[in-house]
């Protein structure tokens, strides 16, 4: 087991896709949200180890407010998107980032990248 890991991911196909990728690396998918609010509801809740954060959710938010969150909790954290360019916002800046479309290969890979002690 690699930790108990949040999914913040609007797309619900892209969420069933990384919950069975999760479960086959031996991690533990600890939720999957939506939203800003209900990611911040969840990591402050406590049994998170780690997250994967969409940067574009629906209605315009972006994880950006999540990714402070964690960041504060020293909570570590992949990236994933379909749009981002070369140029990583500051607040994904030290986040591996995993590009749609992805494999379980390439998860894999970001999840090493990341500490889940």
């Amino acid at each position: 087991m690699r930790g108990h890991i949040l999914i913040v991911e609007d797309d619900p196909l892209v969420s069933m896709m990384l919950e069975g990728y999760l479960d086959a690396l031996g991690c533990d998918v600890a939720g999957c949200v939506e939203t800003v609010a209900d990611a911040v509801f969840r990591i402050t809740g406590g049994s998170i180890d780690a997250a994967i954060l969409d940067v574009h959710l629906a209605n315009g938010e972006t994880s950006e407010p999540v990714a402070a969150v964690l960041n504060a909790a020293c909570i570590p954290y992949i990236v994933t998107t379909g749009g981002f360019n070369n140029n990583v916002e500051a607040a994904y800046k030290d986040a591996p980032i995993l590009r749609k479309p992805f494999t379980m290969t390439s998860l894999s890979q970001a999840l090493a990248k990341i500490s889940l002690d």
